[in-house]
Formats: structure tokens, C-alpha cells, sequence
């Protein structure tokens, strides 16, 4: 299988890279917009499939993932903030409660230059922050670190410090939920462990 993500999130290359599994990164332009009206679950369903599917139009071979990330708090979504001013705002209302996060997924296969199949699917997680200082949210957001995350955060880093606990997938707060990934390759016939097995031949 000829995996292309279409995606240039680190956060999202370094999960595939750490399965082993052989993949090609071609971004895509997709816009980010026009789908504030629709339910949160639809926004990043429908994110992730413009994104899968503008690239999907310009290979020849290969199975092409997209993949979007939202936060979700009292029904609002959380962006990625445009200043460390909304990124101190967006965290403090974060402070001390749950959240959502959600993860789009969209697959295409392409066969000799046409799409020939679809898959989408979506993975939520409940994030609970724990109560957190104004010192503490300056100190994380002086790092820079929040600037292009749904919600201004990444758990995998400094953020995890700012996390108490969660209900779900940690990785689809990442941003990949893999499992999810696996079934729906699954309907195909591919599975990341299989993939990713081959990748690690080494021994310990």
C-alpha cells in the first residue's frame, strides 16, 4: 500500500514514522472554513475529506489520508489561536474542565489516476485539564508551543503537564487516532500492523 498523507502536521508524521510504516507527505491546501454551521463531528469530517480528497485528484496510485483535529468546549469549537493573547484565553477557559476533542479521518484509493473508494470515520476523546495559574499558562505559552494547535495545545509535550487525565484514545488527541485508522483500512484489506511489522524487522 502506497500511503500519502495529506497533511503537513510533525505531530501526525512522527505517529506513522513511529510504527515503521512507509508513507509520502503532500500537503494540501484544502481552506480551513466554511463549516462553522455544520455539527462539530461534521466540521472535522468534513475538513478531513477536502483535505484527502483535493490531494486524492493529483496521484496516480496510493491510499491518501486526511486527517482534522478540533477541540470542543460547551459546544464551541476551540481553533488554533491567532495570538498568544487568545492562546492564554483559549487555556484558562480550558482550566479545571472537561473537553472534547474530535478527529476527522478520510481515506481515498486511487487506482491508475481515479478514485475508486472512500472511507471516513471519527474518534472523540475527553480531555480534563487540571486547574491551572495564570503563571502556569504563561510559562507554557511563552514556549511557543501553542501556536498551531486546535485548542493551544499539544498533549505530547510541555502541555501534558497541563492535562489530569482522559477519557479515550490519546492518540486521537494528537492528532491521529490510529486505531480508528487501522479499521478503516481494514475494509481494504490493509492493516497498520501488518505495515508496520514490516518496518521493524530489526531485533532488540
Amino acid at each position: 500500500m502506497n500511503l500519502i498523507l495529506a497533511s503537513a502536521s510533525p505531530r501526525r508524521r512522527q505517529l506513522l514514522s513511529e510504527l515503521g510504516i512507509a508513507f509520502e507527505v503532500c500537503p494540501s491546501n484544502f481552506p480551513e472554513a466554511g463549516v462553522e454551521e455544520l455539527p462539530p463531528e461534521q466540521q472535522a469530517l468534513t475538513l478531513a475529506r477536502g483535505k484527502a480528497h483535493s490531494v486524492a485528484e493529483q496521484v496516480q496510485e496510493g491510499v491518501v489520508l486526511g486527517a482534522d483535529t478540533i477541540v470542543l468546549i460547551e459546544g464551541e469549537v476551540l481553533g488554533k489561536p491567532k495570538s498568544l493573547e487568545q492562546a492564554k484565553e483559549m487555556l484558562l477557559r480550558l482550566s479545571g474542565r472537561a473537553h472534547k476533542v474530535i478527529t476527522g479521518l478520510a481515506l481515498f484509493r486511487v487506482e491508475k489516476g481515479q478514485i475508486v473508494g472512500e472511507r471516513t470515520g471519527y474518534e472523540e476523546t475527553t480531555v480534563y485539564f487540571r486547574r491551572l495559574t495564570v503563571e502556569d499558562v504563561d510559562l507554557y505559552v511563552s514556549t511557543g508551543d501553542c501556536m498551531d494547535k486546535a485548542g493551544a495545545y499539544g498533549i505530547q509535550g510541555l502541555a501534558s503537564l497541563l492535562v489530569e487525565g482522559l477519557d479515550g484514545d490519546y492518540f486521537n488527541v494528537v492528532g491521529l487516532p490510529l486505531v480508528r485508522l487501522d479499521k478503516l483500512l481494514r475494509d481494504w484489506g490493509f492493516s497498520l500492523l501488518r505495515l508496520g511489522t514490516k518496518g521493524n524487522k530489526g531485533g532488540s
